[in-house]
């Protein structure tokens, strides 16, 4: 894994409240290799809740560890403001388990925090404060192999928010659980994002979900990932994931972004039954 980017800061100031700007942003493996992402442009307010749909292998996830700095644009300007200096600009939640098997639950919430130099008083008021909330303080003891999926996720949720970065980089995180997990883990993150009001871009190829979490969603076509549509959520805000299902304008929305997302998915699938072929 090549060494995280220092990503380009803006030699202008971006425009108020903007905190990511995406400009002609390519994404190609080797000089004559496959393009992952390909002309993507967008602006993101401080605050928003961002997130992008695709078909598998569209560069959803390319396009997030860019963000994060894992990985460097080919082309395009990626511009980040960070409001607090003090404050890390980033954490990411990865699809899956992405705990620490040797640490317990308190151990893994408080990682982040150790590595920035955090004394230990503010740790511990820090992490209880965040497992207490997410109702996991009496299990601070446990390891992860002792622990539900959905508690996993809990976990790292908690160690992202913990560590207080100005923006929170999400990958599919909820994925791999079954579907009451999920939308209690909806209800957690929602609750918790309107207590923080941190800048969140988040992958799904959920649409449902895109549409229970985001601001704003943008739809990725096949590969390469190009961005065919930046669809607003007109739904307010606190949300209540049952109460959002009953809503006629959810199901609209549902159906309007399946309607766009389909032929792209439906494209990605013929591409990969040709290269087998």
């Amino acid at each position: 894994m090549p060494a995280p980017q220092v990503l380009e800061q803006t030699t202008e100031p971006l425009q108020r409240d903007i905190q990511i700007s995406l400009s002609g942003v390519r994404k190609q493996f080797g000089r004559k290799g496959f393009v992952a992402v390909d002309g993507i442009s967008i602006d993101l307010q401080k605050g928003e809740f961002f997130v992008i749909v695709g078909p598998s292998g569209c560069g959803k996830t390319t396009l997030l560890r860019m963000l994060a700095g894992l990985e460097r644009q080919s082309a395009g300007i990626i511009d980040i403001r960070q409001f607090e200096r003090s404050r890390p600009a980033n954490s990411m939640i990865f699809q899956g388990d992405s705990l620490f098997p040797w640490m317990s639950v308190y151990d893994n919430a408080a990682y982040g925090l150790r590595m920035r130099h955090v004394n230990k008083a503010e740790i511990a008021a820090t992490v209880r404060l965040w497992l207490e909330r997410i109702g996991l303080w009496q299990f601070r003891e446990l390891y992860p192999h002792q622990l539900s999926g959905g508690m996993r996720q809990r976990v790292s949720i908690v160690r992202a928010f913990a560590n207080d970065p100005e923006i929170l980089l999400m990958d599919e995180p909820f994925s791999a659980l079954d579907e009451q997990n999920k939308l209690l883990l909806h209800e957690e993150l929602l609750r918790i994002w309107e207590a923080t009001k941190k800048t969140v871009v988040f992958i799904t190829h959920s649409v449902e979900e895109a549409v229970t979490l985001g601001d704003r969603i943008m739809i990725m076509t096949a590969s390469p990932g190009r961005s065919k549509a930046v669809i607003d959520v007109p739904l307010t805000r606190p949300r209540h994931v049952l109460e959002l299902r009953q809503n006629p304008v959810f199901g609209d929305l549902v159906v309007h972004i399946w309607e766009q997302l389909r032929d792209e998915v439906l494209r990605a699938r013929q591409s990969e039954s040709g290269k087998g072929t």
